[in-house]
């Protein structure tokens, strides 16, 4: 397993849920601090450069571990379950380009809030087939590109559809792409799983990547989340990918991407030795 760290352009509005702001600083800064990798978070592939980001990554021995899609959600109003098929048009067509950029870079994309809601007169039914024919056009471009999409349940306070694993697991059977994963982040498995290490040991198979994040969402060892209990499914699960640190950079940026390297390194060290 290995541990990056989430990050987004100097440009991206406070609403963009990442620890660090630049891409060439955090990379510097996660390196030092021992992590193996960024996790990119984009609004469109034109917000980095990416002979830039090879130099960059190439210099600090780094790597892209994911690009995540909050932002196209959250500041361009874009998902998959949207009533309007010309909107759903221009979800795929900026997820082609997040796609092609993935396929030199992490050969990964998030899919969160981004995968939609149920929204006003509309039912479960309906949300979810736009979900379905949205997902398989999008996993189509991706397996041209070697490029693994990944979900990630979101607890119900943030949004309606797709809160734990079991509905993620049960939803990607219905889509039928072998390049279809399941992303758990474990502060809304908190909330909606009942026992998270069973839940990660139980979807091992669809299991393709993690996000770590406390009790709180701050920094992993300031909350009370059993990460013991977390590795423990994982190791059941015998899964060796990308986990990220996405949490609130509370007190401040430094010291969140601290703490968390901190406590999860170790861990993630002891995981590889003992699997």
């Amino acid at each position: 397993m290995k541990l990056s760290v989430a990050v987004a352009g100097k440009e991206a509005p406070s609403s963009a849920f990442v620890v660090w702001r630049g891409f060439e600083e955090s990379i510097i800064k996660a390196a030092d601090l021992g992590y193996h990798g960024i996790e990119l978070a984009l609004k469109t592939a034109d917000d980095i450069n990416p002979n830039k980001l090879s130099s960059w990554l190439s210099k600090h021995n780094m790597e892209v571990s994911c690009i995540s899609t909050g932002q196209v959600f959250a500041i361009l109003g874009l998902y998959f379950t949207h009533p309007d098929a010309s909107m759903r048009r221009k979800v795929i067509d900026l997820f082609s380009g997040l796609i092609k950029l993935a396929g030199d870079f992490g050969q990964m994309v998030n899919v969160g809030r981004t995968r939609g809601f149920i929204g006003e007169g509309q039912s479960q039914e309906e949300a979810e087939q736009l979900f379905i024919d949205t997902s398989r056009q999008i996993c189509d471009i991706a397996s041209e590109h070697g490029v693994t999409i990944i979900i990630e349940p979101v607890n119900r306070y943030e949004i309606n559809f797709v809160n734990n694993l079991d509905q993620g697991a049960e939803l990607l059977v219905k889509v039928g792409r072998e390049n279809l994963g399941l992303m758990p982040d474990v502060f809304h498995m908190n909330i909606e799983d009942a026992q998270i290490g069973a839940s990660l040991s139980k979807h091992a198979d669809l299991v393709k990547y993690i996000h770590f994040a406390d009790s709180n969402r701050w920094a992993p060892g300031w909350g009370h989340l059993d990460f013991d209990d977390v590795f423990e499914g994982l190791r059941k699960g015998d899964f060796d990918g990308w986990s990220s640190i996405e949490i609130l950079p509370e007190p401040d940026p430094d010291s969140a991407a601290r703490k968390a390297a901190e406590t999860i390194l170790p861990m993630i060290e002891t995981y590889n030795m003992n699997r």
